[in-house]
């Protein structure tokens, strides 16, 4: 059992929360020959973490005066705690225990505009504090997750070397880099989440097509899904999908996923990122409908009574080829895939833009290549598309993409129209496809919505002819024959 006196000798880095982030944190830490220092609210917590780690040197901290003494100068803490009140306790409590030069870093998931404000209110006592985004989930804090850290680049070389240790590696480095001031890392773990919603609803959608369409089963959907995961759509999440999608319910016999009750949750990163989309007028049409598609899920007794009572046209079998069909679901997969990342890209773009981050994104692809949840092969071609162009506005303006978007287009178009035509919901794929289609059209529908607002609330608008002009107004009554004005007008 722990004493308090070891909480009196000196580790290198500090974490509070020993959850399972936290606990595996620590022990990454450990792997890689550093000393650690925790305490958790619970004192008991502790105890039981250093006790079933009795064959490491942990230094037990039973209470935030003892943790922070036990820690070498400039002191180095992570904190591992629930996002929200939690975190701005846990700082109030500390803070006077710490010196200025001393780093504070978060790695729950915060809001990245709670962090600036932290970041903010940190500065005025000198003591410098990071956001810090950790993806990877339970494995990937063991073994290697993916970090963005994001604070006073001032600070970084000194905790840059142990988060270069604990962080996961490919061969294109440490999946960790400094992401830019107060919020940034954060802000781009936000969007990484709602890249990652995306990513899961448009997955889904490919096992419900192929379920639904080809009536296949969970150990044939396994098989394709592990085929796939061979090729250009080798990724984490397929991976996983196909392992899911083979595993027997032990007390049922039949394939767990179908044990599975239809009704998606959510912690609130996707619905931020919706929300700041929204803020910045960045389309996200993608990662939206994956966050409606969790949503209606949840209408679980409602959708139940409407498969009772609504009777649809939709044709109830597919009559095509096979192999065709499970080609065409691959390639709009593909092809809805590079949708999502252009769309989330975008919105780290912006974001860089609108608080003066100067993100780098071939940074974000690079560290995002391994660790976390949304790594996959894909990531090497977007590093290669902002390494050509920097400053590249969307990933469907790149060549490379451009080229696999024309090769793919058919079949989306060809596979959109089949789930369609059978009543199967694609919500994202769809928004995939219309989110290309209005990217590369010259001209949208937007100038009859403009005199619309103009018309009946005066909003002004631009002459397309002369678009450097002042906005203007028109009155419309007045450009109409008498016999078609509305009712009332004079």
């Amino acid at each position: 059992m722990p004493t308090t006196s070891q909480a009196l000798k000196t580790a290198q880095f500090g974490i509070i929360g020993l959850g399972v982030m936290g606990e595996n944190l620590a022990l990454n830490l450990d792997d890689h020959h550093h000393s650690v220092a925790v305490w958790n609210l619970e004192p008991e917590w502790v105890d039981r973490f250093v006790g079933n780690n009795c064959d490491r040197h942990f230094v037990a901290a039973k209470s935030l005066p003892e943790f922070c003494h036990s820690l070498e100068r400039p002191r180095r803490i992570l904190m591992m705690i629930t996002a929200g009140d939690p975190v701005d306790q846990t700082l109030q409590k500390i803070i006077p225990y710490l010196t200025p030069g001393d780093i504070v870093m978060d790695g729950g998931n915060s809001f990245f505009k709670d962090t600036m404000r932290r970041e903010a209110g940190a500065r005025q006592t000198l003591v410098h504090y990071f956001g810090v985004g950790v993806s990877g989930g339970e494995e990937g804090a063991r073994h290697g997750p993916s970090l963005m850290p994001g604070g006073p680049h001032v600070a970084y070389d000194q905790v840059a070397p142990v988060l270069q240790a604990i962080a996961a590696k490919t061969d294109s480095g440490p999946c960790v880099t400094y992401v830019g001031p107060d919020g940034a890392g954060h802000f781009v773990k936000m969007v990484h989440n709602g890249i990652e919603y995306g990513d899961m609803q448009l997955i889904a959608e490919a096992y419900e097509v192929l379920n639904r369409a080809l009536g296949l089963d969970a150990q044939e959907l396994s098989d394709i899904f592990g085929e796939w995961n061979r090729g250009p759509l080798e990724s984490y999440l397929i991976e996983i999908t196909s392992q899911v999608l083979s595993a027997v319910d032990p007390e049922s016999g039949k394939p767990l996923v179908n044990m599975i009750l239809d009704k998606a949750g959510q912690k609130g990163t996707g619905k931020w990122t919706a929300q700041v989309a929204l803020d910045l007028a960045v389309p996200i049409p993608t990662i939206a409908a994956a966050l409606d598609a969790r949503m209606i899920s949840g209408m679980k007794d409602e959708r139940v009574i409407a498969s009772r009572l609504i009777k649809s046209s939709a044709t109830v079998s597919y009559s095509g080829a096979k192999k065709e069909l499970i080609q065409a679901v691959h390639d709009a997969l593909y092809a809805s895939k590079i949708c999502s990342y252009a769309q989330g890209m975008s919105l780290i773009r912006a974001g860089s833009n609108e608080w003066k981050w100067d993100i780098n994104l071939r940074e974000m692809a690079r560290v995002w290549k391994g660790g976390c949840i949304i790594r996959a092969r894909f990531l090497d071609d977007i590093m290669r598309a902002f390494e050509r162009q920097p400053g590249l506005p969307s990933l469907l303006l790149d060549a490379e993409f451009m080229s696999w978007l024309q090769r793919f287009e058919g079949a989306w178009r060809k596979l959109i129209g089949t789930a369609v035509q059978m009543g199967i919901p694609v919500p994202a794929m769809s928004a995939s496809l219309s989110y290309f289609d209005s990217y590369r059209s010259a001209q949208l529908p937007q100038n009859l919505t403009q005199a619309q607002r103009d018309f009946f609330g005066a909003h002004t608008y631009q002459r397309a002819d002369r678009t450097s002009a002042e906005f203007v107004h028109t009155d419309w009554l007045s450009l109409l024959p008498k016999a078609s004005k509305p009712r009332g007008a004079k």
